[in-house]
């Protein structure tokens, strides 16, 4: 087994000096509803910290938390159901899942995306991941699940030896997040000891799939995963040190903004 260290953080893409916007990340969020609308605004708010374009689509009886939420956080794009597929093939990244209800139409749209847009590297979280059939997963998912969302997703108690074996047999990248968290693109088998109880309140999960969606969009599935995975447990540990327990996901996503600063400033 690897251990994921520091390291990872120089196999990233950095942003050329002479680059543009949009050349630097573009994502699309699929997520929140009229009940979990903080999972959208968290996911949103880190990877607007990460790439250049944040397109976010949402459930129709969210569209008017959308159109707040434009007035208060000029970071995003909404996308109308009509548009929806044509983002789709202009971003680099999908994000799916985070706060979406339960419901046949969430279930439906999350398959067709995975089937119809197999080459797009796609993050699998959440509400997603509680309903897909794990063999729609392809060769570019990464899926960000705890234990219980692992279990009911493929059938199997969440172990690192059943992480690797998930992620060989469905082949993309298996990200389970815990006391310790455990990465595999059916080859190699990582572990990420970064992280403390402070984060297992409500949004850090939404804050992890952000980051790795968002650092997807200019690295490779696997490093994108490992680096996020890191990332967020160095921004919680640094918190911890400092105040204990007593940190929320907002603090987090400031957080990271130092550990950012630390190791990817040249």
């Amino acid at each position: 087994m690897t251990h994921i260290d520091t390291t990872i953080f120089q196999e990233l893409s950095q942003p050329a000096r002479q680059s543009h916007k949009g050349q630097n990340g573009r994502m699309l969020i699929i997520a929140g509803s009229e009940k979990f609308h903080g999972a959208l605004l968290l996911a949103v708010e880190t990877a607007a910290r990460l790439v250049d374009m944040v397109y976010v689509h949402s459930t129709k009886d969210n569209l008017k938390l959308i159109k707040k939420l434009r007035s208060e956080v000029s970071t995003f794009i909404a996308v109308s159901a009509r548009d929806l597929w044509e983002t789709i093939g202009l971003v680099d990244v999908v994000l799916m899942g985070p706060g979406l209800p339960e419901n046949g139409k969430t279930i439906g749209l999350v398959h067709d995306i995975l089937s119809k847009h197999p080459e797009k590297k796609t993050v699998v979280d959440a509400t997603a991941i509680w309903h897909v059939r794990p063999e729609c997963l392809h060769e570019n998912c990464i899926v960000t699940p705890h234990s219980r969302e692992f279990e009911n997703m493929f059938g199997v108690t969440a172990t690192a030896a059943h992480v690797h074996s998930m992620a060989q047999k469905y082949k993309g990248i298996v990200a389970l997040k815990g006391y310790v968290d455990y990465v595999s693109d059916g080859v190699t088998l990582y572990e990420n000891h970064t992280g403390n109880p402070g984060m297992t309140k409500g949004g850090t999960g939404d804050v992890f799939a952000g980051t790795i969606a968002a650092l997807a969009t200019k690295n490779d599935t696997l490093t994108a995963t490992l680096a996020g995975a890191h990332l967020v447990g160095l921004a919680g540990d640094g918190l911890y040190e400092k105040k204990g327990t007593f940190f929320n996901a907002e603090d987090l996503i400031q957080s990271m903004g130092d550990v950012w600063g630390m190791y990817m400033t040249k």
